[in-house]
């Protein structure tokens, strides 16, 4: 009987315990939403980039749009960051 009681009292959690993993659930959600879209920015980048360099090598005069085509992808780090900053804070 006494090991199914310390059995039991091991297995409650407590005030602390549940905000503590409240807190750790937010913060791998926050570095997902950076990391994930790191990762597709730099995939995007990749395809964008070596185009935009080609290009560019062909004609000089492209070079202003094809500066705004890389800039683009990169928005989307940056909707990850404020998600991440909106789960934390």
């Amino acid at each position: 009987m006494a090991d199914a009681a310390t059995a039991v009292a091991a297995t409650e959690m407590t005030v602390e315990m549940i905000k503590a993993s409240q807190l750790g659930m937010k913060a791998l959600g926050a570095g997902l939403a950076v990391g994930l879209t790191g990762i597709a920015t730099g995939i995007a980048e990749m395809a964008i980039g070596s185009a935009a360099v080609g290009a560019t090598a062909e004609n000089k005069d492209v070079f202003g749009l094809v500066l705004l085509l890389t800039v683009i992808p990169e928005t989307i780090v940056i909707f990850g960051l404020v998600v991440s900053l909106l789960l934390l804070f």
